[in-house]
């Protein structure tokens, strides 16, 4: 397509140039002749006034030499004789013309060219006061017919080989503007076929390539966003499995013992461990924050009231003591309901899991003028370094934890500008504090106590609670 494109331009700048050097070239040349014998004529002409009152050889001499032509030796005045005044032919200077071009110009009575060697000639008559004709003769040389007629085609040939070499050079920057955003876009292209899906193409180029890029780049965004949600829908899924279990695991605990009851509690631990594998495989890409769209919120009092009515009854059975505040009035947030419920099961789930029976736990929803803030605190062991703990949580290293739980937690306050923290609660165990933004990042709450949520590395280390989150 570049080459196609410097040839085509090629092909038109030649077209344009010889139109217009050609004619302007043969116009030149017409231009320095007619100059060149314009000058003759002048010249001839200053002879008439002294030819039309004498014909004295000496006072002709005088006049020829005063001329810039005669002072050259290139002007011949022919007077003829008159049998009147009984003269005979006179002329003055070197004749180049014919006799027989002299007398067909006394014939027509008009100035005439004609070629003598090396150059032209021009005849012009003047009527004599004996009423005789004579022939000033002017020689014009041919270098002065062609004078600056060279230099001028140079000049002409010049601009139009830097005009031929304009456009290509221009061409092939177009073309190099056209060319390689279309081989980057069809790379691309290629890439995320063979499934790069980093793949992206720079924005650039012409409008239409620049527009093509910007709905590959757009269309490979929602490629990975996609992927990104499966995955984590798979694993928010799987997750979601494991409060069920929970209630499972606690029930089989007591049966008893008997073999009925040993196949029930490996059939849960054999559950458990599925999930666990079901939520590691799918969360082997680094999680994508899901983004809450308009009208995607969510009533946070009647997500926490559902949730607290399911937990209650296993509450009830182990005797644990349960405080709910803060629910009584509706308070929207830019969180799915899904989301929020799957991350209050989270937390939950963790404190049956990992307090003794007869633990009290409490959950509390504050409505602030910039953030919701909802805390789920128990009165258990506690956490010795809450630091150690979510490093830990986040690696999922240690006590069969997927590392998942404080994750879903995470995104959903990350995604409305908020975060989670890790401190002690009133009950005297740990607290979790999470942040739900109305307003984006730049409504993410400063100066307040307790320990931030972290992405680390795998290989932290931290108190028994550590697998809880």
């Amino acid at each position: 397509m570049r080459w196609a494109l410097v040839r085509v331009s090629l092909a038109v700048t030649t077209m344009v140039v010889l139109a217009f050097a050609v004619p302007l070239g043969l116009v030149v040349q017409e231009m320095a002749r007619d100059r060149a014998f314009s000058n003759a004529e002048r010249q001839a002409a200053a002879i008439g006034p002294t030819l039309s009152i004498t014909t004295d050889r000496r006072q002709l001499e005088r006049a020829v030499a005063s001329t810039q032509a005669g002072a050259a030796g290139r002007m011949a005045v022919h007077v003829p004789a008159s049998e009147e005044t009984g003269s005979q032919d006179l002329e003055i200077g070197i004749r180049r013309a014919t006799v027989r071009d002299l007398a067909t110009t006394r014939r027509i009575g008009r100035a005439s060219i004609t070629e003598v060697t090396d150059g032209s000639a021009l005849l012009q008559p003047t009527a004599l006061s004996s009423g005789k004709i004579a022939i000033v003769e002017v020689y014009v040389p041919e270098g002065e017919v062609s004078n600056g007629v060279t230099t001028a085609w140079l000049v002409l040939a010049g601009v139009g080989v830097a005009l031929v070499v304009g456009s290509v050079a221009v061409a092939d920057r177009l073309g190099v503007r056209m060319v390689r955003p279309a081989q980057r876009l069809a790379g691309a292209a290629h890439d995320l076929g063979e499934g790069q899906l980093g793949a992206r193409v720079p924005e650039e180029g012409p409008t239409e390539l620049r527009s093509a890029a910007v709905a590959f780049n757009s269309m490979a965004d929602q490629v990975v966003q996609l992927l990104a949600n499966e995955r984590e829908l798979a694993a928010d899924l799987s997750h979601r499995l494991r409060t069920p279990l929970t209630v499972l695991r606690l029930n089989a605990a007591s049966l008893g013992t008997g073999p009925a009851a040993d196949q029930t509690r490996a059939a849960v631990e054999q559950l458990e461990r599925e999930v666990d594998t079901i939520i590691r495989t799918a969360r082997e890409a680094k999680p994508q924050t899901q983004a809450t769209g308009p009208g995607a919120g969510c009533d946070v009092s009647e997500v926490v009231r559902e949730r607290m009515e399911f937990w209650s009854a296993l509450a009830e059975d182990e005797g644990r003591k349960v405080r709910l505040a803060g629910v009584d009035r509706p308070v929207r947030i830019p969180v799915a309901r899904p989301e929020l419920a799957a991350a209050l099961d989270a937390l939950l789930g963790n404190v049956f899991r990992h307090t003794p029976e007869g633990t009290a736990f409490s959950v509390d929803v504050h409505n602030g003028d910039d953030a919701v803030i909802v805390l789920v605190s128990d009165a258990g062991p506690g956490i010795a370094d809450p630091e150690a703990a979510l490093t830990r949580g986040n690696s999922g290293a240690r006590d069969g934890s997927t590392g998942l739980g404080l994750d879903i937690v995470r995104r959903v306050a990350e995604s409305t500008g908020g975060d989670v923290r890790i401190g002690h609660s009133v009950l005297g165990g740990t607290e979790v504090r999470i942040w739900i933004g109305f307003g984006g990042a730049s409504q993410r709450p400063q100066g307040r106590t307790g320990h931030r949520t972290k992405r680390r590395r795998k290989g932290g280390s931290g108190s028994r609670r550590g697998a809880e989150v």
